[in-house]
């Protein structure tokens, strides 16, 4: 399939698109700051960057696109036929750089979450119960005279 705009208004088009505060990254932390969960945004010293840290919980959550990271199974996900060379390069590289900052931040102690475009709902659900479960976790830790807090220790999320 030919472009069928001149290369100057695709490149003003793609210029545009968004890498951060997209609607699916908001619609999670306005949902995520609602019930409770402080976070960071964007922490440039984790690997990859995620779009949200909750330090205390030691968790990273990627809110992603599923046409640019190739979510499996989404028709989301299906590949331009059109230049297909660059296309192959571009997304798998954009697969392979996440699955190497998800290592990278598990190596560091980091719990990953990525909660993809197509599943926004249902994935944003499962990290609020996920949450959840560690904040009743560390509430009993705390009730139990035990309270583990700083670098050392991870809680299991």
């Amino acid at each position: 399939m030919v472009d069928t705009v001149s290369p100057e208004v695709r490149s003003r088009v793609m210029s545009r698109v968004r890498g951060r505060n997209t609607g699916a990254e908001m619609y999670v932390r306005r949902t995520v700051w609602a019930e409770g969960f402080r976070y960071r945004l964007h922490v440039r010293k984790l690997p990859g960057t995620p779009d949200l840290a909750l330090a205390k919980y030691r968790l990273a959550v990627f809110v992603h696109g599923c046409f640019w990271h190739q979510h499996d199974g989404c028709p989301r996900s299906k590949r331009p036929s059109s230049n297909r060379e660059y296309w192959d390069k571009k997304l798998d590289g954009n697969a392979a750089r996440d699955a190497r900052h998800r290592d990278q931040l598990e190596k560091l102690g980091w719990a990953v979450a990525t909660i993809w475009e197509c599943n926004l709902k249902s994935d944003t659900e499962s990290l609020l119960e996920r949450l959840r479960r560690v904040r009743r976790n560390i509430i009993t830790m705390r009730r139990g005279g035990v309270y583990f807090r700083g670098k050392g220790y991870g809680y299991a999320v």
